[in-house]
């Protein structure tokens, strides 16, 4: 009896083709083949929600191509990933291919392993459809959100404007933090640290001031501090106790997505798209030599920190064989999910813990050897010794006044031999000469430093996932693509590691607190995503959440179409000094489909335009060119045309095809991740950003220029962030090294 298995990529399918043989065949659907239309809402609201879904544009012929493989199999199984999205796909394929979901066809796999795969294709069950109805529900409310919201502030703010309710409280959270930076006032405070020596050792240690023996003293001013300094200046300094105890330091739980995101960002300097892009692969497959194609890590979307009896006695077998019985812990260490996760998958672990990163470190490329070497490591930790320390803590008096310093030793090192997980205040505490109480030392220095209280930082992408976790807006899937989203559209910039507001996310923002209020309120947002859940657990009808969301939204669309009749909110940014040469009017910046251009402000009495940059007056040009690049969506030969922040490529097609490209210019200057050339590219909006020519095997890509200055430490290029303090720098972290442009 013929078979055949239908999964969501070519290089998963690749994997599970070696697991099954040859009595099964297994296609890719290259992800979802059917969904709602762009072109048009598609969502009959009056006819109970009902979505209007069709053939993905492009698709057609793959989608043939699936029908087709169908019929001469016996046995058809959905195989796509074990999620909702994944459910979602499933579903769809069993409407197109006309399948029977009372049959038990669909399987998942927790791991592309032999095991995990034998397991899968041992337990079919039916198509879930609670999990079905919660991504519908999702993905209309959604739609909804979008396509109605985001006409309303392309008129009142800038035409190809947009909305979406996980986005729109992202980009909140991010002006909320900037607006407490700016309401923030400094306060000043003094701090005074001092070295001291005992009288019979050259061994030097620092203490700071911490008040008297009966209270913490707050320095709020130099006075106070000079105070302080001439009680003192003349000693004695004398030991007035010591403290010495243990301290147990507990290993980190296995990682979930979230925390995947969060560590590989602060480790790995790796954005949340090209973390998931990297897992992914390791789950999907990757060809291990000697071993063929196997999935290295378990499914990488996930909430839940379970991990399975049979991973857990293979690992604590490893930990013996490899460190000793010593690091095993008393007894299995078990960590509890928070109570709002969804526990359908393990956490993130290797599906074998005998491939460690050095075995397979020559089949992967940099990226994945760094992603799974962190996955690796933290799951095998997590099952380790705890670390003990022994801890030391002095009080060390001056005429009333106490000096505490403390340090500590490694007693055992446990799971720290191999993942070190250090908090920033252990890392300064160093150890201590050997004290005793009533011991008189020497002082070698007191220095008073003033300082000033630093307002709360700029989220970070690390930051923000936690942020987002916490408050319970979104899921772990929906982390990475919030962040491109909100990025892609300008309604955030980064500026290093740091997430930054633009004054088109302020206003915004704005006018969603105002007119939209639960579409950017936390809490509103939050609760959504438990109505999805209880969908998901089939507690709560999808139509009927929709429902009572829309009610409410439709009414406060209305209300705000009524009120801002007449308004429209100028930006900024998007004023200029250029005047028309045609009216004398002063010309504003404007964004098309092509990107940002100037236009006259007296249009439409005068249509006079310009590139960006340019200035002299030139009309955009009609002329195109012909190249040999075929459109991926219509066969048609693609030209080179000529808009308004320059060249792009187009479908010659439109409007039939509205295929268009963006023109890649070499800058001869190589990757700093791998062998490729960094190529000038431009976003969708026109903005010029920097990218790898291995894309997509390599994702290197930075809005600062390169340089042909290389790294005097490591070789590697530098590169050129503008502003009032620009400054040369180099992309390696683990480097550090920069330069001042402007002294």
């Amino acid at each position: 009896m013929s078979k055949l298995l239908i999964v969501e990529s070519p290089a998963k399918a690749k994997t599970i083709k070696k697991y099954l043989g040859s009595g099964c065949e297994v296609i890719a659907s290259m992800g979802h083949v059917r969904d709602l239309p762009k072109s048009k809402l598609s969502v009959d609201i009056a006819d109970n929600f009902k979505p209007n879904y069709e053939i993905i544009a492009g698709k057609e012929k793959l989608v043939n191509e699936l029908v087709k493989v169908s019929k001469r199999n016996d046995e058809i199984f959905l195989a796509t990933d074990p999620d909702r999205e994944g459910e979602a796909i499933s579903w769809h394929l069993a409407y197109i291919l006309g399948l029977n979901l009372k049959q038990k066809n669909r399987v998942t796999f927790n791991e592309i392993t032999k095991s995990g795969v034998t397991f899968g294709m041992a337990h079919p069950r039916n198509i879930d459809l609670n999990l079905v109805n919660a991504q519908q529900a999702r993905r209309i409310l959604d739609r909804i959100v979008g396509y109605k919201l985001s006409p309303f502030l392309s008129q009142k703010i800038r035409k190809g404007m947009s909305a979406g309710r996980v986005q729109s409280v992202a980009v909140r959270i991010i002006v909320d933090r900037e607006e407490e930076i700016r309401k923030f006032i400094p306060e000043e405070y003094w701090t005074i640290d001092a070295k001291f020596m005992p009288e019979n050792s050259k061994k030097i240690f620092g203490a700071s001031f911490y008040g008297t023996t009966s209270k913490k003293i707050k320095i709020t001013d130099e006075k106070m501090a000079n105070g302080i300094l001439k009680s003192i200046e003349n000693g004695p300094y004398i030991v007035d106790n010591v403290k010495k105890g243990t301290r147990r330091r507990l290993p980190s739980p296995p990682f979930i997505t979230s925390t995947l995101q969060q560590e590989a960002s602060k480790r790995l300097g790796f954005q949340a798209k090209r973390t998931m892009k990297v897992a992914q692969e390791l789950y999907e497959g990757v060809e291990i030599k000697g071993m063929g194609a196997i999935g290295l890590i378990t499914y990488m979307r996930t909430d839940s920190l379970r991990v399975s009896e049979e991973a857990l006695k293979d690992l604590s077998n490893y930990i013996e064989k490899k460190f000793g019985n010593k690091y095993l812990p008393s007894k299995t260490r078990y960590f509890k999910s928070k109570s709002s996760s969804q526990d359908g998958h393990e956490a993130i672990r290797p599906t074998m813990i005998d491939l460690s990163p050095e075995k397979v470190k020559s089949s992967l490329s940099n990226d994945q050897y760094k992603l799974y070497k962190l996955i690796w490591e933290r799951f095998t930790a997590s099952q380790m010794a705890e670390c003990i320390l022994n801890t030391t803590s002095v009080d060390i008096g001056a005429n009333g006044y106490i000096f505490r310093a403390s340090g500590y030793t490694i007693k055992f090192d446990g799971f720290t031999t191999l993942y070190q997980d250090v908090k920033d205040d252990e890392e300064k505490a160093k150890e201590l000469p050997q004290l005793e109480k009533g011991m008189l030392l020497k002082k070698k220095e007191i220095i008073p430093n003033q300082h000033f209280t630093e307002p709360p930082a700029r989220y970070t992408e690390a930051s923000l996932i936690k942020a987002l976790e916490e408050d319970g807006i979104g899921r772990p899937s929906t982390y990475a693509a919030t962040i491109s989203t909100i990025t892609a559209r300008e309604y955030v910039v980064r500026e290093g590691k740091s997430l930054k507001p633009t004054e088109l996310g302020e206003v915004i923002t704005k006018l969603l607190k105002e007119k939209f209020p639960d579409i950017v309120n936390v809490k509103f947002t939050a609760k959504m995503e438990t109505d999805l859940d209880t969908i998901e657990e089939g507690k709560e009808d999808w139509t009927g959440v929709l429902e009572e969301f829309y009610d409410n939204f439709s009414e406060t669309l209305k209300q705000a179409r009524k009120d801002m009749k007449d308004v429209k909110i100028k930006l900024k940014e998007d004023e200029t000094d250029i005047v028309c040469e045609k009216c004398g009017r002063k010309m504003v910046i404007k964004v098309s489909r092509y990107g940002k251009f100037i236009a006259c402000s007296g249009y439409p009495e005068c249509k006079n335009t310009k590139k960006m940059g340019a200035e002299n007056g030139e009309a955009v040009s009609d002329e195109v060119e012909e190249t040999d690049v075929v459109c991926e969506k219509c066969g048609r030969k693609m030209v080179i045309k000529h808009g308004r922040y320059g060249k792009f490529m187009a479908c010659p097609g439109y409007p039939e095809c509205k295929n268009i490209k963006g023109i890649d210019e070499k800058t001869g200057i190589k990757c700093p991740n791998c062998d490729g050339e960094i190529l000038k590219k431009r976003s969708k909006r026109g903005r010029v950003f920097f990218g790898c020519s291995n894309y997509p095997d390599c994702d290197f890509v930075s809005w600062d220029e390169p340089t042909d200055t290389k790294c005097p430490k490591c070789g590697k290029p530098l590169f050129k962030k503008k502003g009032k303090s620009g400054k040369a720098y180099c992309m390696d972290e683990k480097c550090g090294y920069e330069e001042m442009l402007n002294k």
